[in-house]
């Protein structure tokens, strides 16, 4: 175990952001699984923007990389185009 004050304090700091972002995470794993099981164009129209938005902010807090974010994206975006 660490003996340093400031080594302590980053411990905690980094317990509390890794269960910070990975609930954001599986929060973003939930609406991708949600967005790719709907079989309504109409449905998953409206569940895309939010979903996007949603990417595009994990990537800037560095959560997800935003390659990451880019291809996940383009791929909701297809399986969006593809439904009937």
């Amino acid at each position: 175990m660490a003996n340093h004050k400031s080594s302590l304090k980053r411990i905690r700091q980094t317990e509390k952001r890794r269960l910070h972002n990975k609930y954001y995470a599986k929060t973003m794993r939930n609406a991708l699984k949600k967005l790719r099981a709907t079989t309504d164009k109409k449905a998953a129209e409206e569940l895309y923007p939010k979903l996007v938005s949603m990417l595009d902010k994990l990537a800037k807090k560095n959560i997800i990389h935003k390659n990451k974010a880019a291809n996940l994206k383009s791929k909701v975006s297809k399986h969006i185009n593809s439904l009937k």
